[in-house]
């Protein structure tokens, strides 16, 4: 029998291609979606027609819908990827960043809690969260047992999140899985993001804005890897545990632009004629290094990511210039305008 999961953020970037990944391993989904700047419309996703696939505009604070959903369906694990997430627009507008993600989040945390109680929920919770909340790491990779010492008002709002699961699980008994992943890459990000602006960029001939000296160095892992751990977290994981994901891929954002500007050349033969690198201020508060130890999920679940960082990234290119038409109708709501320097 089919399992049945709720996607919360399932029109996101992560969110929309881990319920293409479900659907078609048979999964029942439901998508609880508020649909925000970066949501993905129907119009551009494959599953939509798919039985198996529901969607809701609702925001994850309308308890009563909820009580609805888990009162008219038996949902065997929730992935709660719910939350805004671009860095750049939490500094921005930090209180209204913050509000919504944390105070939506813990209205739903409740409401959750409340249905378990209700014995109208007995399945996973699994919330889905970012390395940044370790802070800047030069060191030791952050295994799942470091201190959370966010640096931006996004990373600190998610940390406030697994801070608040943690308080409901130790009050109220409320049994969850935290999963802390690495950068994602892959189709349908929204182009503020590093690696879509690099690609876009490209194509149209535009210099690359590079944060500071450009060393700061990040972990990638393509989102189809990342969603088979999601799965995979989902069958075996550990109530009441936290998973890190990673690729082991750590490298500068100038050897990124570099490795991009490569396969533009010698694997698409798209001449890149032009002077690419352009430096810019710094983020506020950027952190200079991602560094987390995945070893517990490779160990504990046997997971492996099996993209390598060039078959992704030739991949990911490959998508963006074959979807313009995605493209141009996330300019009605981004013109590539540099954000976060407030």
């Amino acid at each position: 029998m089919s399992q049945k999961v709720l996607i919360t953020g399932g029109s996101g970037f992560i969110g929309s291609n881990l319920v293409n990944f479900l659907v078609k391993k048979k999964y029942k989904i439901i998508n609880l979606d508020i649909l925000n700047y970066a949501s993905i419309q129907d119009k551009y996703k494959n599953f939509t027609k798919n039985k198996n696939y529901i969607f809701y505009k609702k925001n994850i604070n309308q308890s009563e819908f909820i009580e609805k959903i888990f009162s008219k369906n038996k949902i065997d694990g929730i992935f709660n990827l719910a939350s805004n997430s671009h860095v750049d627009r939490s500094i921005d507008s930090p209180v209204n960043f913050i509000k919504q993600n944390i105070f939506s989040n813990l209205k739903f945390i409740d409401q959750i809690n409340f249905l378990i109680k209700k014995k109208k929920f007995s399945g996973k919770f699994i919330n889905i969260s970012t390395d940044e909340v370790y802070g800047s790491i030069s060191g030791k990779a952050s295994t799942e047992d470091f201190p959370l010492l966010p640096n931006s008002p996004y990373s600190a709002s998610k940390a406030s999140i697994e801070h608040i699961l943690r308080s409901y699980n130790m009050t109220f008994k409320m049994p969850f899985i935290n999963v802390r992943c690495c950068n994602n890459y892959g189709p349908y990000q929204f182009p503020e993001k590093f690696i879509p602006t690099i690609i876009i960029n490209i194509l149209n001939k535009k210099k690359i804005p590079v944060y500071g000296n450009g060393q700061n160095r990040r972990e990638w892992i393509h989102v189809s890897d990342f969603c088979t751990a999601l799965e995979l977290i989902f069958r075996k994981g550990k109530i009441n545990n936290t998973y890190n994901v990673g690729s082991g891929k750590r490298v500068t954002n100038l050897y990124l632009i570099n490795k991009i500007e490569n396969i533009f050349k010698k694997k698409l033969k798209i001449d890149v004629n032009y002077k690419l690198i352009q430096y810019v201020a710094d983020r506020p508060g950027h952190d200079k290094s991602y560094k987390i130890d995945s070893k517990k999920i490779r160990s504990q679940l046997n997971w492996q990511n099996k993209i390598s960082l060039e078959h992704g990234l030739e991949e990911t290119i490959s998508w963006f210039i074959n979807n313009n038409n995605w493209l141009k109708h996330t300019k009605k709501n981004y013109k590539g305008e540099r954000l976060g320097l407030k």
